[in-house]
């Protein structure tokens, strides 16, 4: 396996508090609004705000193209996904482990994600970096999902301003 790049980095800044984009990203609720890229849906199933805890979520296509995708590659429509909080230190750093086990013909396995929240005068700054995947190609797909999520979150903040 050989990749371009190791990981994934993407940064947004939002006129919002370190605190409000904290809750966004840590309870149920928040998630659900805005964690799923377009045309999917999630649903929070567990979460254990906490180093070791778990987030468990199910991501559903709703959307006709991401439905075609899905039934092309041999993937269900929903898939139940795992997290595992590494640490959480609000409201400033948080980072977990996702399980990449639904990927036809590849092992499961584990990458890392780093979500860092920095005040800065215009609101705040969310860097966001992530392992890259197993190959290139989903990788790329990792960047313009996470990239279409932070997208939805600044959505969700300008709709609550």
């Amino acid at each position: 396996m050989t990749l371009a790049q190791e990981s994934v980095r993407i940064t947004r800044t939002y006129p919002a508090t370190p605190e409000r984009v904290w809750q966004l990203w840590t309870t149920g609720e928040g998630i659900a609004r805005w964690w799923s890229p377009d045309g999917f849906t999630v649903e929070v199933d567990k979460l254990e705000l906490r180093p070791g805890g778990e987030l468990i979520y199910t991501m559903t296509a709703t959307a006709p193209e991401q439905i075609a995708f899905m039934e092309s590659h041999g993937m269900p429509l929903s898939t139940r996904s795992r997290k595992r909080f590494v640490e959480v230190a609000e409201p400033g750093r948080l980072s977990h482990t996702s399980l990449a086990d639904f990927i036809p013909g590849v092992d499961p396995y584990d990458f890392l994600t780093v979500v860092e929240l920095e005040a800065v005068e215009e609101g705040v700054r969310v860097t966001m970096t992530a392992d890259a995947m197993h190959d290139e190609e989903w990788t790329q797909r990792l960047a313009a999902g996470r990239a279409n999520e932070l997208d939805n979150l600044g959505r969700v903040i300008d709709a609550d301003s």
